[in-house]
């Protein structure tokens, strides 16, 4: 593993309070899996160590519900569904706004909020890593088996490499956390690893 500050950037998916803060609507679901793998404190390492190696950092957030979002679309998938009724991450509160140790910073990449699981579609994420010349990425956040994973899959489709860490992240299940690495994970990422070892990597 090799990780150049001209070519590697970090993905930050989905940093918000209703998932990472106590309270938050999401928060309980994730627990669990959070407290066992050390999610929150892994996530502070992870951007930190990347901060200081000099790659670029890109958020990339979820949307931000409103009331009526989805009331006349056609096909709104469950999760859409679920989303807007519980109005996860909803405009103007607390729980749509940045977990207080993930606010960006002046250089950092702000991406277009993605509607479903993939930080890739409708957004502008592909042509901000091609205008910032990013051939590797490193996916971090919420959640690992859907989010993580949808973004890495379609990295990997555009030909990026992928990178998981599987301890910067968190699932609503241990099921849904060893699917999303031991099973679906290989068949996309070029490298699944831990906390330790990326920092490791990008000490050097």
């Amino acid at each position: 593993m090799t990780y150049s500050r001209e070519s590697s950037g970090l993905l930050l998916v989905d940093p918000y309070n209703d998932f990472l803060s106590e309270g938050g609507k999401l928060n309980g679901l994730a627990k669990p899996v959070a407290d066992a793998v050390g999610t929150l404190d892994n996530l502070r390492k992870v951007v930190a160590a990347a901060r200081k190696a000099g790659l670029q950092v890109f958020y990339v957030p979820h949307h931000r519900s409103r009331p009526n979002d989805i009331k006349s679309w056609k096909h709104p998938s469950p999760y859409h569904l679920r989303s807007s009724h519980a109005q996860v991450f909803a405009v103007d509160s607390w729980g749509g706004e940045w977990h207080p140790d993930f606010r960006p910073q002046e250089h950092d990449v702000i991406v277009q909020e993605h509607w479903g699981s993939s930080g890739f579609a409708n957004t502008d994420l592909d042509f901000q890593l091609k205008q910032h010349g990013v051939e590797k990425v490193i996916v971090v956040g919420m959640l690992a088996n859907t989010c993580i994973e949808s973004t890495g899959k379609f990295a990997a489709e555009l030909g990026y490499h992928v990178t998981l860490v599987r301890d910067a992240t968190a699932a609503f299940s241990s099921e849904a956390m060893h699917a999303a690495h031991e099973i679906n994970g290989p068949t996309f990422a070029h490298e699944i690893v831990t906390t330790a070892q990326l920092l490791d990597v990008l000490s050097q």
